[in-house]
């Protein structure tokens, strides 16, 4: 099973796209008209205005099964729900519609992005998020999993070539950095790969204010490909570099667990080696010493109970007859 989400489009438009194909079928719907797409354009739209800053309140998106696979409507529903509930499309209006005019079953999901109490649903990387979601489902379900790109079988409308840019930006500059000492160097190992970078000044100055990418016709900010691709990240990851630094990758999550096995059989001391005695006379630790002056600076305590007192020596009573 293959996810595919459109961004952009509007209820009305989607609502027509999905409820016309010939041999359409509504599976299922909540809290919209759902028999007539006019009507249920009207109820998410209706709804959406309760957030007017939710530029994007139209959630679409494609399910897609491999060619020959039909599993039942029940199923498909419970499927679309859970795809909906993991993306945290929750607590909102939705439909689901089946089609069935291609070689390949798939259906198409509507929602909306503003939920029922007026509060925004979070869509950053809901594309990436989506195909994940998918790929768990399949397993789940044991649908066939989808092997490689076969243009032939994959729902052409469904795909998004502005959010297939995205990635490959994402990508390229991911693959960059750790080769790069300033901005320049990624711009030239940018543009390599058919990307531009363009830069934001502030005013009339030659400040640097903002960044973007340009691939083809889609053009991103660089906190739109990531939040660590702002201008200011991508500054301070390159300062160290242009030291002399070598910013290391993450490491994989397997990597990290052995590092920290080998870490810690490196700090058990050995079975034939005793431990060192105890050193003594060599005065106060060095984290005392500061405690203890800060304290007497702050003048909490007597000075005679600091580092820095330095005790009289008691004289000695000359011994005589008593009068």
């Amino acid at each position: 099973m293959v996810s595919n989400v459109f961004p952009g489009h509007s209820f009305y438009h989607a609502g027509r796209y999905v409820s016309k194909k010939p041999g359409a079928e509504l599976l299922d719907y909540l809290w919209v008209r759902g028999y007539d797409y006019k009507l249920m354009a009207e109820d998410f739209i209706a709804q959406s205005e309760l957030r007017p800053s939710k530029q994007k309140a139209c959630f679409h998106a494609a399910l897609s099964f491999y060619p020959g696979e039909k599993p039942s409507d029940e199923t498909m529903i419970q499927i679309a729900r859970e795809y909906l509930e993991e993306l945290g499309i929750v607590d909102t209006q939705y439909a689901i519609v089946k089609h069935t005019d291609r070689a390949h079953l798939h259906l198409h999901i509507l929602a909306n992005m503003v939920d029922n109490d007026g509060k925004a649903i979070k869509d950053g990387w809901i594309g990436l998020r989506g195909k994940k979601v998918a790929q768990r489902l399949t397993r789940k379900y044991d649908l066939i999993p989808a092997e490689g790109k076969h243009l032939d079988k994959t729902h052409l409308e469904a795909l998004s070539q502005s959010e297939v840019n995205r990635y490959k930006i994402y990508q390229a500059i991911v693959d960059s950095l750790p080769h790069c000492r300033s901005l320049p160097d990624l711009e030239k190992r940018l543009i390599a790969q058919g990307i531009h970078t363009q830069y934001k000044y502030k005013g009339q100055t030659q400040e640097l204010q903002g960044i973007s990418f340009r691939i083809g016709e889609d053009r991103f900010k660089g906190s739109q490909i990531d939040r660590q691709f702002s201008l200011g990240n991508l500054q301070k990851t390159l300062a160290p570099q242009r030291k002399g630094q070598e910013v290391k990758p993450a490491l994989s999550l397997e990597d990290r667990k052995k590092a920290l096995l080998i870490r810690s059989n490196s700090q058990k001391p050995a079975a034939s080696v005793p431990a060192p005695a105890p050193q003594y006379n060599q005065g106060p630790p060095p984290l005392l010493v500061q405690l203890m002056t800060h304290i007497a600076a702050s003048g909490d305590v007597p000075y005679e109970q600091t580092a820095g007192f330095v005790p009289k020596k008691k004289k000695k009573k000359k011994k005589g007859l008593g009068r």
